[in-house]
């Protein structure tokens, strides 16, 4: 064969080699059914030129989070779950229960050496705490799950006779007095009861309805109807606790009568008018007993004085320093050997920090600050007036009584002998402090958001759930 001939037979084997292997590597298209033509893909067009490295992005591309990203991450997802309609609900509950539980050991660690001195067991006073924090849970899921109309129905009976067992205290032979104040009632026993602290329940219970009910006439734009009758039933109450002598219950019971003034809206010379007057009256009260006079020189006291006058006060203080960061371990207070009157009652928060240090306060502090935060949440984000004025009240009372005895301790403030709320040793403070906590907690599920949260995370309805999202999936799915 010639050479021309050969070459041109190799070439054309070549090209017949070339179109086969172009052939099984794109194959021709094979022409679809009907039924699968309108889910075949359109040809792709021509490929665009990638874009070169460390140029500007395309429109379509998300941007790179800027430097700083992830604290900024962190902080919109914590906003974000504060946000959820169940925050306020679990935040109440979870901080009230972890300080009553906090109080029931560090009431156990303070009180053994005084339950040994009145040759009692070093357990008494933790029982009889332990023994109110059962009942006042009780309390507290009854309150949860009452409604809120029943609530508003209790407001006046118990007003009435919160104020009849207050006169009663008054009856000799009936009340009874405890470090100078006459404003307990012996119930038999060890047991004993002290109505002022259910007068605070009451004032706010009744005062919200109160407030509630005008708000709806739109009656408090009047000065008159804004005061009367809650500011005269008010001193009533005011006055039936000063006959006893008890000045830090009569603060605390003021305390939560600004409270409801501010939350009703009173103008400002109104409020200032009222403010004055306790004022004066609180000044008069103050200045004709030497005992308060005492009190207040203290604020600040570094030695105990002549007399031992601030011995108390000066040995609060002694308690937090020795402290340190950590504590000396619980149960290892020094001063509760007698050192420090009242260590399970007023100054418990000064063993307190004696025994687990500035963590502990501050831990403490912490829970108190989350409690009120969420009270005033629920406050806020109701639209129901008497919700927003009990829930106001309910906070104005746990957050005032707090500051006011951590203030005492710390020397800032004078010794008004009120206990810390939730944490200090007293049945009679307990019991309706944690029936509030229940009327906040109560408050918070009235949402209809958290309502409709807690509806979903019932057993029946998850599982009715999940059972629609298995039927969703599609046959081929697994």
């Amino acid at each position: 064969m010639p050479a021309d001939e050969s070459s041109a037979a190799r070439g054309a084997g070549r090209s017949r080699a070339t179109a086969a292997i172009s052939r099984v590597i794109s194959p021709s298209p094979v022409p679809l059914p009907a039924g699968l033509a309108l889910r075949s893909r359109p040809a792709a067009g021509p490929r665009r030129p990638a874009a070169p490295r460390g140029r500007a992005r395309g429109a379509g591309t998300p941007p790179r989070p800027p430097r700083g990203g992830g604290v900024r991450r962190t902080y919109e997802r914590l906003r974000r779950a504060w946000d959820r309609p169940l925050t306020a609900y679990y935040v109440i509950l979870g901080s009230s229960l972890l300080i009553t539980v906090l109080g029931l050991v560090m009431v156990y660690s303070a009180s053994m050496i005084k339950a040994l001195e009145l040759a009692r067991p070093g357990t008494y006073f933790f029982r009889k705490q332990f023994l109110a924090a059962v009942i006042g849970a009780g309390l507290m899921l009854l309150a949860a799950r009452v409604p809120v109309r029943l609530h508003r129905a209790l407001a006046y009976p118990l007003l009435m006779v919160t104020v009849f067992l207050m006169v009663l205290v008054q009856v000799p032979g009936i009340g009874m007095s405890v470090n100078g104040n006459q404003n307990w009632i012996h119930l038999g026993g060890p047991f004993q009861l002290q109505p002022s602290e259910f007068g605070k329940l009451a004032l706010i219970l009744w005062g919200a309805d109160l407030l509630a009910r005008k708000q709806d006439k739109r009656l408090l734009a009047q000065w008159k109807h804004m005061l009367v009758p809650l500011v005269p039933v008010a001193f009533m109450l005011l006055g039936l606790i000063m006959l006893g002598g008890d000045m830090g219950t009569a603060i605390i019971l003021t305390a939560i009568l600004f409270g409801l003034l501010w939350l009703a809206g009173a103008p400002t010379r109104l409020f200032a008018g009222v403010l004055a007057v306790a004022g004066l009256i609180g000044f008069a009260l103050i200045t004709t007993s030497p005992n308060r006079m005492s009190r207040l020189s203290c604020i600040g006291a570094s030695e105990p004085g002549p007399g031992d006058s601030c011995w108390q006060a000066v040995h609060g203080i002694y308690a937090l320093a020795s402290g340190g960061w950590f504590g000396s371990g619980l149960g290892a207070s020094v001063e509760k050997w007698g050192q420090l009157p009242e260590p399970h009652t007023d100054f418990i928060f000064a063993i307190t920090g004696e025994e687990l240090g500035l963590a502990g306060t501050l831990s403490v502090l912490a829970l108190f600050a989350a409690l009120g935060y969420a009270g005033i949440r629920v406050a806020g984000r109701t639209e129901d007036p008497f919700v927003r004025y009990a829930a106001g009240g309910v906070t104005t009372w746990i957050t005032a009584q707090a500051v006011i005895n951590i203030g005492a301790v710390l020397g800032l403030l004078p010794i008004a002998g009120v206990p810390l709320p939730l944490f200090s040793y007293g049945g009679s403070a307990l019991l309706p402090t944690m029936f509030a906590v229940g009327l906040m907690i109560a408050f918070a599920r009235e949402d209809p958001a958290a309502g409709a949260a807690l509806a979903l995370r019932r057993p029946g309805v998850r599982w009715k759930t999940m059972r629609r999202r298995v039927m969703k999936r599609p046959s081929g799915e697994r």
